[in-house]
C-alpha cells in the first residue's frame, strides 16, 4: 500500500516560490515600458532544476510579441534577482512562453453561450409552433 504524502512535493514548491518571486520582480523591478500588463500562470521546472518555462499572458493581444521581447530580454535580470531570492543549488535558465489556454477557454466559454442561445431561440420557436 502506498504511502500518501503529506503536503507539496520539493519540485511543487519550487515552482510555486519561482512564480511568486517572478511574479513580484516583474511588477515591482521590471522598468522596461514594453512590458504590459503581464500574468504569470504557471511554471514547469526540469528535474534537475536546470531550466524553467515561466507561462505568461497579456492584457492586450496586441502588446504579445513586445511582451515577449521585454520578457527575453530581461531574462538574466530576471534569474540574477530571482538567485538572491531563493537558495537552490541551481537558479535556473528562464525560457518564457505565452499561455494560449486563457484564450482558448474564453473562446469555448463563447462559443457555449452561442450555443445556449440558439437552443433556447429554437425552442422557444418550437413551442410558438405548438401553441399554433
Amino acid at each position: 500500500m502506498a504511502q500518501q504524502r503529506k503536503g507539496f512535493s520539493r519540485a511543487d514548491r519550487v515552482r510555486e516560490q519561482i512564480l511568486r518571486e517572478l511574479a513580484e520582480m516583474i511588477r515591482k523591478g521590471l522598468k522596461d515600458p514594453r512590458a504590459g500588463w503581464i500574468t504569470l500562470t504557471a511554471v514547469d521546472v526540469t528535474r534537475d532544476y536546470s531550466h524553467a518555462k515561466i507561462f505568461y499572458t497579456v492584457m492586450d493581444e496586441k502588446t504579445r510579441e513586445v511582451s515577449q521581447e521585454a520578457l527575453e530580454h530581461a531574462a538574466g535580470y530576471l534569474r540574477s534577482e530571482l538567485g538572491r531570492r531563493i537558495s537552490l543549488f541551481n537558479i535556473p535558465q528562464l525560457h518564457f512562453v505565452y499561455d494560449e489556454s486563457v484564450e482558448r477557454g474564453v473562446s469555448m466559454s463563447n462559443l457555449i453561450d452561442k450555443v445556449a442561445q440558439e437552443d433556447a431561440a429554437r425552442r422557444s420557436d418550437d413551442e410558438q409552433d405548438d401553441k399554433e
